[in-house]
């Protein structure tokens, strides 16, 4: 599915968000390019505007991916349209005080450093979203957080490399996000934190970039598949993009 609303490169336009996009267009390692149409990336969808869930519409999403915490969502205030389908997700799963001492109130969990160690304490959180993007109703599936960026960011990285994205796309993926800062921060009424996360990640002797690369390259994404939450069904569906290439 092509989408019309498509701008500057992989952006979609929706009014009332500014970090959305397809995860299509993106190089694989065989020398194809991710489809379109398939999986979208957002910040918080309650800030979209009625004018925006119709350009979402035309944009073919009919599914909504919520990983936020029940709290989160608890503050959400706009209608949605009938004809969408929410799922909900909380993917930080905080009731696991044990994992979230060592990576909440230290600002880790603003960074990518915390992606791998949460994959293998808490794996059932990240099959759960990718069972729901797999089964999730015909047409187009978005998912987010509330900034779009490290939630957001982990389940981007598991789908691209399901699909065998080439790894600095996966990385670019990711930094779109850091480049738009300047922008999220605005439209949310915040300060841009990036630089406060640049240099909490350099003292732990890396970079923003380089944190998101390491829990790349560390990925074990057969262990996470092999995870006995994950039906055969959809794991196909996750490794084929519901369908739309061969799977890996």
């Amino acid at each position: 599915m092509v989408n019309a609303l498509r701008f500057g490169g992989r952006a979609l336009r929706v009014d009332g968000l500014v970090n959305a996009r397809d995860l299509g267009d993106l190089p694989r390692r065989n020398g194809t390019l991710t489809p379109q149409g398939v999986f979208f990336r957002s910040e918080n969808v309650d800030w979209v505007t009625r004018a925006g869930w119709g350009q979402m519409y035309e944009a073919g999403i009919r599914t909504i991916v919520d990983l936020r915490q029940t709290g989160e969502r608890a503050q959400d205030s706009q209608p949605r349209p009938g004809w969408l389908t929410t799922l909900n997700v909380d993917l930080d799963g905080l009731d696991d005080a044990v994992f979230w001492k060592d990576f909440w109130s230290n600002g880790l969990v603003g960074t990518a450093m915390y992606f791998l160690p949460h994959l293998d304490a808490m794996p059932e959180r990240s099959v759960a979203v990718l069972s729901a993007l797999a089964s999730a109703p015909e047409g187009g599936v978005l998912f987010h957080c509330m900034g779009g960026r490290d939630r957001t960011g982990l389940i981007a990285l598991l789908l691209l490399a399901a699909i065998d994205a080439e790894p600095d796309a996966i990385v670019d993926d990711y930094l779109e996000t850091i480049r738009l800062a300047d922008l999220r921060a605005a439209t949310s009424n915040r300060n841009n934190a990036e630089p406060e996360i640049e240099a909490l990640c350099q003292t732990y002797g890396t970079t923003t970039e380089g944190a998101f690369r390491t829990a790349l390259l560390g990925l074990d994404l057969a262990a996470l598949f092999a995870s006995p939450g994950l039906s055969d069904t959809n794991r196909a569906a996750i490794t084929s993009w519901r369908g739309s290439v061969q799977p890996v």
